[in-house]
């Protein structure tokens, strides 16, 4: 079938046992780039007998990976962290193409992933066990830590790099065999990880990514017997069904949900620090990001200061096409979005909001970066993640009522706060429900530091001294 691209893109491919399997007699899906909505590839879509032949090779590629010797598996990820680092440019701008992010992020993106297989490799030479004092003389107790088996794995289209590193790099850093089904909206950023590391000699058995319709080649995956693990980052609705079919098999799960993060700013806040941070961070990826801050709390005493500010910052972004680097907005990553994100302000105005946007071009999926000040919790951007270039803001009636407002939601995946006072931040840590907290910062994911969230945004971490955990079992050894 023909592609229309303006640009080279990549060949996409299933790749199962290290062998590509393309169009042939599948059904193929079409790829946009999200600046322009042209079509720049096609992407074959996984038959029941792919993902079979997937969930085979799972299962001999475990019994051959876990062999490895922690030592060559951590010599492998380390090779493939070099060879991501190495193809920075060439992955950062097929990201960009797919995605629509900005050239930078992507190339920052990228580094992160390698940073992540680099991780993952050391800790899975300290994935220790230890001895246990008995009671005997005559008795010697062990504990062993090991891998959980083949894992199932699905992610997200708004980091096309990042969340598969984490979910490749613990499974394989752990021992553990893996089938990840990456976002069909940006297929080739995750190809090209899987390239890296078959290269850098990952057992082919071992790591297979397939594609196709969610639901049918994912569900299957997460049901069969030979998968012991399931690792899924996606929307909170769609957790839910996959907990249910993982309690189903009674399989260990990983998920990292939706979010709404809430921003405290305190009355005792640089402010002009807050509203800076505040809008790199919000319209980073065009608020296409599952930790992005998502509803401003603003003490009344410095909110209108702070509304002026992030208005002046906000309103001002160059929003365009992602490969030019003078741009610091790219389009949002599919059309649905833009409907999606539409409905929230139109919902916002008639609840009394003030709107104000910024300027985009033609053509493409942009959306004006947008502010909405003087919210009522009311509004649905209040209550449903937004998961675009939107940053409402509303006024807070001291600590404790800014506080109430942040925990008010069901989710816990990421919040912020920005405060001049240790006697605040230390209030902030203990009561803010969430699995991770910035405090005048917005740096909270980095290979070495735990990545999830409470409540309804999931359960388990991915990242830090936890990276391997979710991919590891407890064996108890006694023997005389």
């Amino acid at each position: 079938m023909a592609t229309t691209s303006i640009a080279p893109y990549a060949d996409l491919y299933l790749c199962v046992s290290g062998e590509r399997l393309g169009a042939s007699s599948r059904e193929q899906m079409p790829v946009c780039n999200p600046a322009t909505g042209a079509v720049i590839g096609y992407l074959p879509a996984a038959t029941g007998d792919d993902v079979r032949h997937a969930l085979e090779a799972a299962a001999r590629g475990y019994a051959r990976w876990r062999a490895v010797p922690p030592h060559a598996r951590a010599r492998i990820l380390h090779t493939a962290a070099t060879l991501v680092r190495e193809r920075q440019e060439s992955i950062a701008r097929t990201m960009t193409l797919e995605q629509g992010k900005v050239i930078a992020e992507s190339r920052l993106e990228v580094a992160a992933a390698a940073d992540i297989f680099d991780w993952a490799a050391e800790e899975g030479r300290r994935a220790y066990g230890r001895v246990v004092p008995s009671r005997s003389a005559k008795i010697r107790q062990i504990v062993l830590r090991e891998p959980v088996g083949p894992v199932a794995a699905c992610t997200p289209w708004n980091f096309p790099a990042l969340t598969p590193a984490r979910k490749l790099a613990g499974a394989l850093g752990a021992g553990c065999s893996i089938v990840i089904k990456p976002a069909e909206e940006t297929p080739a950023t995750a190809i090209a990880l899987l390239e890296a590391l078959l290269d850098a000699g990952v057992e082919p058995d071992a790591v297979s990514v397939v594609f196709g319709d969610p639901a049918r080649v994912f569900e299957m995956l997460a049901a069969s017997p030979v998968i012991r693990k399931i690792s899924f980052t996606g929307s909170t609705a769609v957790g839910k069904r996959i907990a249910r079919l993982a309690a189903g098999g009674v399989k260990r799960l990983t998920l990292e949900l939706g979010g709404h993060a809430p921003v405290i700013v305190t009355a005792r806040a640089d402010v002009e620090r807050a509203a800076l941070l505040g809008v790199a961070a919000k319209f980073r990826n065009a608020g296409q990001v599952c930790v992005a801050p998502s509803r401003f709390i603003v003490d009344g005493a410095v909110y209108d200061e702070f509304v002026e500010r992030f208005e002046a910052a906000a309103l001002q972004m160059r929003v365009g096409d992602g490969l030019d680097e003078s741009v610091q907005m790219g389009p949002l990553a599919n059309a649905r979005r833009g409907v999606a994100v539409e409905a929230l302000v139109r919902d916002a105005a008639e609840h009394g909001a003030t709107i104000r946007r910024g300027v985009v071009p033609e053509g493409g999926f942009f959306f004006a970066p947008t502010v909405v000040r003087d919210v009522t919790v009311a509004a649905r951007a209040l209550n449903e993640e937004p998961f675009g270039p939107i940053a409402p803001i509303v006024r807070a009636e001291g600590f404790d009522a800014a506080v109430e407002e942040a925990n008010r939601l069901p989710y816990g995946l990421a919040a912020y706060a920005f405060t001049g006072s240790l006697e605040e931040s230390i209030a902030l840590s203990d009561r803010v429900e969430t699995g991770m907290l910035g405090i005048n910062h917005f740096g909270i994911s980095l290979a070495e530091i735990p990545f999830g969230g409470v409540k309804e945004s999931g359960y388990g971490s991915e990242g830090g001294s936890e990276t391997l955990d979710a991919y590891l079992v407890t064996k108890s050894v006694t023997m005389t």
